[in-house]
């Protein structure tokens, strides 16, 4: 749905458009098509961890979004969050944790988030609450490499840095409201799963740290075009109940998703969203 939406946008921008699946043929089709840049739609494994930047590097192509460090640093989530305590970033205590010992036994008290440590869109993630009687049944498909994360209560923020023009700029910060259940897959991608509220109607101190903070996770990380942080806010504890969750180097990319709704909120259309981006593609970064 991204690329679908982008290569739209971009051919109303008056670019000539390839729109491409990416497979095994992956470096032929482009060896073929000899592109002036690549716009990365892609999103999770492969296309956001460093796997598709490193086979653009290689050959030679500009492209969108963050380079191969940065990456695969971002996907890794408890690498990411290494970086982000070495910043001074509030993050939440984690553990690793295998699918098996997971079954076993819990990694840590109750109430605690299991999630794989490089996946994405709350693929793979339980929620095991305060007084469980047993442990996560999980899935047979779930990645074995897991991490065990305390458990915020609270509100789900995000922030988007747009970062084109030699500056990374926060964009905004909106409040995600599930209508039914938690922020999962399904929250949000299906029509009706949870509502964005933009601008959040937070206190200000909190706006302020939203905004500070995604920007110096988008520096620490070393990313580029643009990046979406994550956030969980626990309103009883006020600046303290602030945590960073994650930061999304491939945010979504249809003109409802909410990095474009952020870029829109602050005057940047759509359209202009993805000829900035385009215009920013550059290799060795």
């Amino acid at each position: 749905m991204s690329g679908r939406d982008v290569a739209a946008a971009l051919r109303e921008e008056g670019f000539e458009v390839f729109e491409v699946d990416a497979g095994p043929d992956l470096c032929s089709v482009l060896t073929d098509l000899t592109p002036d840049a690549v716009f990365n739609a892609l999103h999770g494994r492969w296309g956001e961890d460093g796997c598709v930047q490193g086979l653009l590097e290689w050959m030679g192509i500009p492209y969108t979004h963050s380079g191969v460090r940065a990456s695969a640093q971002a996907m890794d989530k408890r690498a990411s969050k290494a970086i982000f305590r070495a910043n001074g970033l509030p993050v939440v205590r984690d553990v690793p944790v295998t699918k098996a010992e997971a079954m076993a036994r819990h990694p840590m008290e109750p109430p605690y988030v299991l999630k794989p440590v490089t996946e994405g869109s709350s693929v793979g993630v339980y929620i095991v609450p305060e007084g469980a009687n047993g442990t996560a049944q999980i899935a047979p498909s779930t990645p074995d490499k897991l991490m065990a994360e305390a458990f915020i209560p609270g509100r789900e923020l995000t922030v988007t840095v747009l970062d084109t023009s030699g500056q990374p700029v926060a964009l905004g910060v909106t409040d995600i409201v599930v209508n039914a259940g938690w922020y999962d897959f399904d929250a949000k991608y299906v029509a009706g799963g949870s509502t964005h509220i933009l601008p959040a109607d937070l206190p200000e101190d909190i706006t302020r740290l939203c905004l500070s903070h995604a920007v110096a996770a988008h520096k620490a990380l070393g990313c580029r075009g643009m990046s979406r942080t994550d956030f969980r806010w626990d309103e009883a504890r006020g600046t303290e109940g602030l945590n960073l969750l994650e930061t999304n180097t491939q945010p979504g990319m249809t003109p409802t998703s909410l990095s474009p709704e952020q870029a829109a909120h602050v005057g940047i259309s759509y359209g202009a969203l993805c000829r900035m981006l385009v215009e920013d593609a550059t290799c060795n970064r």
